[in-house]
């Protein structure tokens, strides 16, 4: 009798299961604190109906002339956004944590992070998109630049 009924709950589950989806973001854009300085990097994710988990790994440029230093970050985040686009936008809500480099000259500092931001990804043609995405970064340990500012843009494939 137990065993009918675990098939049959199993059975249940399947049956609401919806597909996962993921994307993979190759972004360029700019971190604005302490200075303006390009950024560059990839996000890969997955999305089960309004919740998603991604990972993302970025690098900014040192700005010697002005000591901003030079960060990467590999972060793992979650997401939320709604289950369809509204007129082929889906903005999401992210937050997660990590490590980063932050390097000035010879110095180096490595440390946990945190982030938190928002964005949209915006359907094109198909599989492709492009995103739009916000984040601040709060920096652990002993930064030279505790708080980074970061935008944007981004082509994403879709899966």
């Amino acid at each position: 009798m137990r065993l009918h009924q675990a098939v049959f709950i199993l059975a249940g589950l399947a049956a609401l299961a919806t597909p996962a989806h993921a994307d993979v973001t190759a972004f360029i854009g700019s971190a604005t604190s302490p200075s303006n300085r390009q950024t560059r990097g990839v996000a890969v994710g997955m999305t089960l109906i309004v919740v998603g988990f991604e990972f993302e790994y970025a690098t900014i440029n040192e700005d010697l002339a002005a000591g901003a230093p030079a960060l990467r970050t590999g972060m793992a985040n979650a997401f939320l956004q709604p289950p369809t686009a509204i007129m082929g936008i889906r903005p999401y809500v992210t937050a997660g944590t990590g490590l980063y480099q932050e390097r000035v000259g010879a110095a180096t500092t490595t440390h946990m992070g945190f982030n938190s931001g928002a964005g949209a990804k915006v359907g094109l043609i198909g599989p492709l998109g492009a995103r739009l995405d916000y984040r601040l970064f709060k920096l652990r340990g002993t930064p030279q630049t505790s708080l980074v500012h970061r935008i944007y843009v981004g082509a994403n494939l879709s899966f």
